[in-house]
């Protein structure tokens, strides 16, 4: 676009040059012609760069906002996990999973192999029979398993967005689904794109919610869980997975 413009701009310099060569117009002029060129010249070459460059600055700026959201998602993940080994179900409620951080504990179990000896009645014999024992050692606190001395997860219903802290909350919900005549729990937490590159060019945004690749976060939704299918996983590339 810049390109036709700029190559129309010169083409009507030329034919006003042409005109004060063919008297049409007075000699006085090309001073003032040569100084539009020089700063259409200067405009259009910095709106050239800035074109070129945009897209580089855009997935610099996505990635490293993508990263962060990533990691929120991971510890809501491992709070809705916590969640349903203790309690049997996920949770919808972000004030529900704080409380169940801050209150719940995990048990800590061994167990051990062990053989007792039945009495069969019928055959008339005694028999030995292999049971497994489960022994509760003790309680560990949620808290302290999943975040030691942090309390960054009473902030995780927010997306971390530069600009934006504490004004847009993930969508979490749950729900069941039906594998054979067993309900499953499920949870589904995330946030649109739109919502985290709020700030940025709308055709670049445009082609990240329609982006398709094994190395990019496909549709426009950065998401951990499903409520379409059982799991736990989020729906970004590993890479995302590997620390700088």
């Amino acid at each position: 676009m810049y390109w036709f413009i700029f190559i129309l701009l010169v083409l009507v310099i030329l034919i006003m040059v042409h005109q004060v060569k063919v008297g049409a117009l007075s000699p006085k002029a090309l001073p003032v012609i040569n100084l539009i060129l020089i700063v259409a010249a200067v405009f259009f070459g910095f709106k050239i760069y800035d074109s070129i460059t945009a897209p580089v600055k855009f997935n610099q700026t996505k990635k490293q906002r993508y990263a962060k959201i990533i990691d929120r998602l991971k510890d809501i993940r491992d709070a809705e996990v916590a969640y349903r080994t203790i309690t049997g179900d996920y949770t919808a409620s972000f004030d529900s999973l704080i409380q169940f951080i801050d209150t719940a504990k995990f048990p800590i179990i061994t167990q051990r192999d062990s053989v007792i000896k039945k009495y069969d009645r019928f055959r008339g014999i005694e028999k030995e029979e292999e049971i497994i024992i489960i022994d509760t050692l003790g309680f560990v606190s949620v808290k302290d398993s999943l975040f030691k001395n942090d309390n960054r997860y009473k902030e995780m219903m927010w997306v971390p967005i530069p600009g934006r802290e504490k004004k847009v909350k993930f969508e979490l919900r749950k729900s069941y689904l039906e594998k054979g005549e067993v309900k499953m729990p499920v949870f589904e937490a995330k946030v649109h794109k739109k919502e985290v590159l709020y700030d940025q060019p709308e055709d670049l945004v445009v082609q990240e919610l329609n982006v398709i690749s094994t190395e990019e976060i496909n549709g426009p939704y950065i998401s951990v869980g499903s409520l379409e299918e059982v799991t736990t996983s989020g729906n970004w590339p590993k890479l995302y997975d590997i620390k700088n």
